[in-house]
């Protein structure tokens, strides 16, 4: 294991240029430290299994891109947000690093890739990838479907509300940036969260009544010596939090009965509770006891 996993883990923290280009409707946002990911084995490991197509896809153009992430970005970042209210999430990827601006756009000049003007903003073609790409500073890079990328810019450059003014996901956010991987959720995105962790607990009556008054949520984790996770649900009061910590807890059981030794080892492993308004989940463990745990039916039935 790398050395450099026993120091002092990087935060993952989203300056404020990438959070204005973030519409402010947003479902999910998930940020990590890449300095932190690629040296620990099983933290590259759970990207690989974790990330929805749509994000790889981003990730994929951005390294055909021409842009070694392992040295030029410092963090990266995911935004899945609704148009309008309504329809499906538009996903636009934010990467915040060092980058010589000034060679890429001369490469970009010098193999005759010409911009497309969206106001005074420059958008660049990411190679065959049908993905777009926007320096917002020499610090910050907005990439993309280009609705996805004109939708950010509209955003940060204020003909739309942006992440900024979303009250609820900032305090959300400042409750978990200080640690190198991390995501915070708004209520459609925890419910759908949720329903994959109870498994067929989620079929419950109970259930059906709790999912209406989850708020929003967010998660941590840490890979300094061995793997930690810890989730945090808001609801408005202690008893939906109780009956969610019950109906998570009769979950597990349902799961240990017929787990794998593996599973049942995470399972012990793993703390659930309430504490006022809030489920607690936490589960700590060894990067191999992690790794193994990544293959099995229990790992990929909740993060389906």
């Amino acid at each position: 294991m790398s050395v450099a996993l026993t120091g002092v883990a990087h935060a993952a923290q989203l300056d404020t240029d990438a959070r204005s280009a973030i519409p402010s409707d947003v479902q999910q946002i998930i940020v990590v430290n890449y300095h932190t990911m690629e040296n620990s084995p099983a933290a590259m490991g759970l990207k690989e299994r974790i990330l929805p197509p749509q994000l790889k896809q981003l990730e994929r153009a951005l390294k055909l891109s021409g842009f070694d992430e392992n040295h030029d970005i410092d963090e990266l970042a995911f935004a899945a947000f609704r148009m309008n209210g309504e329809g499906g999430a538009l996903t636009v990827g934010l990467a915040q690093g060092e980058f010589s601006v000034q060679d890429i756009l001369a490469h970009f000049k010098k193999k005759h890739i010409k911009p497309k003007m969206i106001r005074a903003n420059a958008l660049y073609p990411m190679g065959r990838s049908g993905m777009t790409v926007v320096f917002l500073n020499p610090t910050t890079m907005v990439f993309g479907s280009q609705d996805a990328v004109k939708a950010a810019l509209d955003a940060r450059d204020g003909l739309a509300p942006n992440f900024l003014t979303n009250q609820r996901m900032l305090s959300e956010m400042s409750q978990v940036d200080s640690e190198p991987f991390w995501s915070i959720l708004d209520q459609k995105g925890t419910q759908f969260m949720m329903r994959g962790l109870l498994g067929q607990a989620s079929q419950v009556a109970d259930y059906e009544q709790v999912k209406k008054h989850l708020l929003g949520s967010y998660y941590t984790m840490n890979f300094n010596n061995g793997v930690k996770f810890s989730l945090h649900v808001e609801t408005p009061d202690t008893f939906t939090a109780a009956t969610l910590s019950s109906l998570l807890n009769a979950a597990a059981m349902y799961e240990k009965m017929s787990g794998t030794p593996t599973e049942k080892q995470a399972i012990d492993a793993t703390t659930i509770d309430s504490s006022a308004g809030d489920l607690e989940v936490s589960y700590s463990s060894s990067d191999d006891q992690f790794t193994a745990l990544l293959q099995s039916p229990l790992f990929q039935s909740v993060v389906k």
